[in-house]
Parts: C-alpha cells; sequence; structure tokens
C-alpha cells in the first residue's frame, strides 16, 4: 500500500516536470519498460540489488541513448536509481498511464468473459455504455476468464459491471433466502 501512494506522488511530479518540457512521458516510460521485460537479464540488472548504482546507471545510459529519451525521462530514472527506488518504477509507470490516460479523456478497462474472443459488434456495444456511465472514452481489451461461467465482467478504473450469470445466479440466491 505505500508504495502505491510512493508511487502516486512519484508519477504526479515526474509528469508535472515532463510537461514543462513538453515531453510525453508516458511514451518513453512505456518504450523503456518495453525494453526491461523483454529481457529477463535487464529485470535482473534493475530490480536486483546484486548490481551497483553505477553499473545500473552505465546500462541505463546505454538504453537511454538507443531508445533517444528525452533528458527528463533520463533525470527521473537515474534519481530512482540514485535513491536506490527503481523497484517502484512499474508502480510508477502504471500512475503515469493512467494520468496520461485521464488527461486525454478516455480510460483503459478490460472485458472478461469465458470465451476465447469477443465479437467487435458486441465490444462496440459493451464501449458505448460504458462510455454513456463514465463520460470518457473507455479502451477496453478482452480476457478469457475461465472462472466464469457465461456472460462478461467489466471493470473500468473502479467502475465494476458483472453481467456473468455466476453474478445473477449468486444474487438470485440472496434475494430467495433473505442473505
Amino acid at each position: 500500500m505505500r508504495d502505491n501512494i510512493v508511487a502516486k506522488i512519484y508519477a504526479k511530479s515526474f509528469i508535472e516536470l515532463a510537461e514543462k518540457e513538453n515531453t510525453d512521458l508516458a511514451e518513453e516510460l512505456t518504450k523503456f519498460n518495453e525494453v526491461i521485460n523483454s529481457s529477463n537479464e535487464l529485470e535482473n540488472v534493475f530490480f536486483l540489488d546484486v548490481f551497483s548504482v553505477d553499473e545500473k546507471m552505465n546500462i541505463f545510459g546505454d538504453i537511454s541513448k538507443k531508445l533517444n529519451l528525452s533528458r527528463i525521462t533520463n533525470n527521473c530514472v537515474k534519481y530512482l536509481i540514485q535513491e536506490k527506488r527503481l523497484n517502484v518504477l512499474p508502480l510508477i509507470y502504471k500512475e503515469v498511464v493512467v494520468i496520461d490516460d485521464d488527461k486525454k479523456g478516455f480510460l483503459r478497462g478490460t472485458i472478461e468473459g469465458n470465451t476465447d474472443s469477443i465479437s467487435d459488434e458486441y465490444k462496440n456495444k459493451l464501449t458505448a455504455m460504458i462510455k454513456q456511465k463514465i463520460n470518457k472514452e473507455p479502451k477496453l481489451i478482452y480476457k478469457k476468464n475461465e472462472s466464469i461461467s457465461a456472460g462478461y465482467k467489466i471493470t473500468v478504473d473502479d467502475l465494476q459491471l458483472d453481467a456473468s450469470i455466476d453474478n445473477q445466479l449468486k444474487q438470485f440466491k440472496q434475494s430467495i433466502l433473505g442473505e
């Protein structure tokens, strides 16, 4: 819980700095995050305490040059490395993306169901319904969830709509038994 609060504070501060420099911090952190996630060795270098701060700084410098990261993104990541707070970077990244999405007027969310995929027509209907409820454009991705018997569960930010058969049966049971 404490790391989430720290991540939000860092994310807000880093975004403020990036806005002053007209830098798309979310895009740059996405590129950096993709590089880290593509290699177990890089994850080990950045997130294990086996490597020194200097070693992490040198490796980050090389990556930064190849990705052509801005000065502000460089300074933010270097600061986290120096302060030995790089372990919070994944949470900071998520917060930066959420804040950036909100500023752009949309929210990310998921549709869960028991099938392998969802038709575009049905996904568009669900997206329109959610847009009407939250007055923002939702960016929904579909995930298969074996625990859902039939129907869908939609989660966008703190809004959750459960239109699964399992939930309907549970509510029906509660109404009959008075629980």
